[in-house]
């Protein structure tokens, strides 16, 4: 996975909920550089089909490779439905990248290939990350992280996504056993047994006992953010007391995720 995009990730000051919260704030400042662009359309592309794999899965359909992408793979964004879920896409892909880059921890990445419904967003936790020295000897260390992510970014009025998350993330309570269950499964039908062997170490905290973190985001415009907003965020009701706040920015956020769509189906 390509990750010279992520230098245009820049760490802004936190802001502190009214109840004395931490939330953490990046600025996605994107910078036009073809280069890099180039690298994260692939990037992008790939989490819904690999690129050795385009020419036969399109064969049968008479389109191009661009069209194949843009008419049955992406989310479209004619579709009103297929607007929200790109928006959705993209910022869960969005956190893949900062919580593997930034905080080191290995995704699957598994979550936006084999859709039946381009869109549709796939059931289950947004974003899981796994920290492990050794599937097959499990750490009390260990950790895995259930981030929830909501998106807003559109230029519109200000909503208060990251207490959405927040209140959502508290299903990944109950969903998370089928989650981890599905990203094994999936990485099974992809043979990626070493990868699925990571996820299954989790499967089991009775037994093999882990640190569990959980983490609500917020991927917002310019626009659509704000700060008072985020200073009502009440995580009171959320049964671990100790999850994570996670706020990325850009300028014209949906405009930009719209163009690398269409950038990610030139290949």
């Amino acid at each position: 996975m390509s990750s010279s995009h992520m230098k245009y990730f820049h760490k802004q000051p936190d802001i502190t909920t009214n109840t004395g919260r931490k939330i953490t704030i990046y600025e996605l400042n994107v910078e036009k550089n073809i280069d890099t662009l180039e690298e994260w359309a692939k990037h992008l592309r790939e989490h819904y089909c690999l690129d050795d794999e385009i020419d036969f899965l399109r064969s049968g359909t008479g389109l191009s490779r661009e069209d194949y992408l843009s008419q049955m793979i992406f989310p479209d964004p004619k579709n009103g439905m297929g607007v929200a879920v790109m928006s959705g896409d993209f910022a869960e892909i969005l956190v893949h990248d900062y919580i593997e880059f930034i905080e080191q921890y290995y995704t699957t990445r598994t979550r936006y290939s084999r859709k039946v419904n381009r869109n549709s967003s796939t059931m289950g936790s947004d974003v899981l990350g796994y920290k492990c020295s050794n599937a097959t000897m499990p750490n009390k260390n260990d950790e895995l992280k259930v981030l929830e992510v909501k998106a807003q970014s559109s230029e519109t009025k200000p909503e208060n996504k990251l207490q959405t998350a927040v209140n959502h993330s508290v299903k990944d309570v109950a969903r998370l056993a089928e989650s981890l269950n599905a990203e094994v499964q999936r990485l099974v039908d992809k043979n990626r047994y070493d990868d699925a062997k990571i996820v299954r170490r989790f499967q089991n905290k009775t037994d093999r006992p882990y640190k569990l973190n959980f983490s609500a985001v917020a991927v917002h415009s310019t626009t659509s953010f704000s700060e008072d907003l985020l200073k009502e965020v009440d995580i009171s009701n959320h049964p671990d007391y100790n999850i994570n706040l996670l706020v990325i920015r850009s300028e014209k956020m949906m405009e930009f995720v719209k163009e690398m769509y269409v950038r990610a189906s030139k290949c």
